[in-house]
């Protein structure tokens, strides 16, 4: 257990918030074009898996945050 604060904790929040920012800006830039013209229910599932997908590259990120390696 830390008892220490450590830098890697407010740097990764920070670069996560930068992902999230660099993630929504492609989707809505160059994948949503490609379907907005379609029926809100075809949407839907569409959004759900890209709402989802953001997240999956980040699970070794946050075991660095919170362990550094």
């Amino acid at each position: 257990m830390r008892t220490e604060p450590t830098w890697r904790i407010p740097i990764g929040v920070l670069l996560i918030c930068v992902w999230i920012a660099v993630y929504g800006v492609a989707v809505a830039r160059w994948l949503a074009p490609w379907f907005t013209g379609w029926p809100v229910l075809a949407q839907l599932p569409i959004y759900v898996v890209l709402g989802v997908i953001w997240i999956l590259p980040l699970k070794r990120f946050l075991a660095w945050m919170e362990t550094g390696r």
